[in-house]
């Protein structure tokens, strides 16, 4: 085993060598790439958020007392004084937050997209302008300024008569590269003597197989995994032998294990999904609807002329009960994902329907997984 945590250079170079000859394996047909299963933690992105003025807009600025607060406090800065009482009339201005991501290793200097969004009662922002405005972290401190004019992929149009018409949102837009970074947030990228990759999808087989292949490279006790999300890879001290180290591991090709058996459900859309690996066991199925039909058909009383009645009317109710004729349909034993479809085709079940035959399955133990609802 090399001793990675050592400053030796000749070594560090054999050990990347070794890497080059052997990274591909053609054994591996449905593997992926370990930089698309993992990430190095300690490496990620941070939130950026903020808050300003769009300006130049067409009348279609917003009314709210806080745009016109902050419209004063901005012509204090520069030394123009607005009277008390007096209402500047802000129909060209609009209040924004602001809101960005700022990518892991980010430099000063370095620029990154920002999206704005109106807070008040702003019609449309297009054609508008974000003056200078600071975007702070979690911490409070401020990693970018952003500026610049919006590209607004919605427009509205409105009449006279009230009638208006709105395609997308026209009250939130974009600029690209609007925000430069100003501070640089540090990582555990190049600390301690080991990288701890962490899987997108925690798997104990995944985890175990992405230590047996780093530990094929790099010898036994180069990888250990820590758990179903978590691997430990040693690596080396110097930070651009790191740099190298890490971009030949994240090309080595891993096999990922297959996701447990899922029925995906969303019942607002009607949409479901069934994984790979649902089966279920023997079993009869059969729906069927029951329509029931009111309708009402009042009729008029008309009483005799000398009778001294009155006119009424009188309700009348029919009520009719319809209920489709319906098949049996038989599941067999480790059924497939096709053999379901198609079963489940052949009555013309409806999605809603879809959805009740599956979770009765559940309830009655013959569906090997798990239904999510969403």
């Amino acid at each position: 085993m090399v001793a990675f945590v050592k400053d030796d250079v000749l070594k560090y170079i054999c050990v990347l060598a070794l890497l080059m000859l052997v990274a591909w394996r053609p054994d591996l047909a449905h593997a992926e790439r370990l930089k698309d299963i993992v990430s190095i933690e300690g490496v990620r992105s941070n939130q950026l958020v903020g808050y300003g003025l769009v300006v130049g807009l067409d009348g279609t600025g917003d009314k709210a007392p806080f745009t016109d607060q902050t419209f004063r406090n901005m012509m204090n800065r520069f030394g123009i004084s607005i009277p008390p009482g007096t209402n500047p009339n802000l129909k060209n201005v609009a209040a924004v937050s602001l809101h960005a991501e700022l990518p892991a290793f980010s430099k000063p200097g370095q620029k990154i997209d920002i999206t704005a969004s109106s807070i008040g009662n702003a019609k449309s922002l297009r054609g508008g302008s974000l003056l200078l405005t600071q975007l702070k972290g979690a911490d409070g401190k401020v990693y970018a300024t952003a500026q610049g004019n919006l590209i607004v992929g919605g427009f509205g149009a409105e009449g006279a008569d009230g009638s208006k018409i709105t395609v997308n949102v026209p009250s939130v837009g974009r600029i690209p590269n609007g925000a430069t970074v100003e501070r640089t947030v540090p990582t555990a990228f190049g600390e301690g003597d080991s990288l701890t990759l962490n899987l997108h999808n925690p798997d104990f087989t995944t985890a175990r197989r992405v230590q047996d292949r780093i530990t094929d490279l790099l010898g036994a006790e180069s990888a250990m995994a820590l758990d179903a999300a978590s691997i430990r890879v040693m690596a080396p001290r110097d930070p651009s032998q790191r740099v190298s180290f890490w971009s030949i591991l994240e090309n080595l090709e891993v096999d990922p294990a297959e996701g447990i058996a899922k029925v995906v459900i969303n019942s607002r859309t009607g949409t479901i999904v069934v994984g790979q690996n649902v089966k279920v066991l023997p079993a009869a199925v059969t729906h069927g609807n029951l329509t029931v039909t009111i309708s009402e058909n009042p009729e008029v009383s008309q009483p005799n002329a000398l009778s001294g009645g009155q006119t009424v009317v009188t309700p009348q109710s029919n009520v009719a009960v319809n209920q489709e004729p319906v098949r049996m349909f038989k599941f067999g034993a480790a059924t497939t994902l096709n053999e379901i479809v198609r079963a489940v085709n052949q009555v013309g079940a409806a999605p809603g329907d879809v959805m009740a035959v599956l979770e009765a399955l559940k309830q009655a133990g013959a569906l090997r997984a798990e239904i999510i609802v969403i």
